[in-house]
């Protein structure tokens, strides 16, 4: 018997307590994405944190580990789309369309979660902090390497295949992020960093991974008189 006044299946709202700790939660991530982008990440404590966002020292630690992981939040909020994306892609879907899809058809779901918590130019701002700190490029590409794994053994499942026997899915999401890491370097490098110019860059570069993979580039080369009768 369904009780007055409630719905069934209804995702039950947060109490009180729980949205508290959310709202401090974004408020430090929004202090630190700020500072970084102003005063950039080495020029940034913890404490400078804690100030912007109205909280101590001993509350900062308490949400994050360290100013690495908050600056990282938000791009793992979005991975984490990426990874429910590839995993509800229709079956039977060839491998690379499943992840090319899972990236572009949910670009405008991401883009909003992100905005939920921070505008969107200070996200894209921050990640020309990343690529210009040796420190956080370095975390960002392990992590890259981690999510790389993780859709390997996604993309594996999906196709009824053993990871640790057949390399394709490794080879293929390898290729994949390979791609996404270009189109972040030289989308960062531009002058136009804005959303738009990031998607259309990285749809352009998806578009051509197939083709740059099973094509002969060259359209001068001689013919292989070794094939000749």
């Amino acid at each position: 018997m369904r009780t007055a006044g409630t719905v069934t299946g209804a995702v039950p709202r947060p109490g009180l307590r729980e949205r508290k700790k959310q709202r401090t939660r974004d408020a430090l991530v929004r202090a630190a994405l700020e500072l970084f982008a102003t005063r950039g990440y080495e020029g940034t404590t913890v404490d400078d944190i804690a100030a912007a966002a109205d909280v101590s020292q001993r509350t900062f630690f308490r949400y994050f580990a360290s100013k690495e992981e908050v600056t990282f939040f938000v791009p793992r909020l979005a991975e984490s789309h990426v990874v429910e994306a590839v995993r509800g892609r229709p079956p039977g879907e060839a491998p690379l369309e499943t992840l090319r899809r899972a990236v572009l058809d949910s670009w405008d779901d991401i883009h909003a979660t992100i905005e939920q918590l921070v505008p969107l130019d200070l996200h894209l701002r921050v990640y020309r902090v990343i690529e210009s700190t040796p420190a956080l490029l370095a975390a960002h590409l392990r992590r890259a390497t981690e999510l790389e794994e993780e859709l390997a053994r996604i993309i594996a499942e999906r196709e009824g295949l053993d990871l640790d026997a057949d390399p394709r899915p490794r080879v293929l999401v390898a290729a994949f992020g390979g791609v996404i890491r270009v189109t972040e370097r030289l989308w960062s490098a531009g002058d136009d960093i804005s959303v738009a110019a990031m998607h259309d860059l990285m749809a352009a570069y998806l578009d051509r991974l197939g083709p740059a993979l099973a094509e002969n580039w060259r359209t001068d080369r001689a013919p292989d008189r070794r094939t000749e009768t």
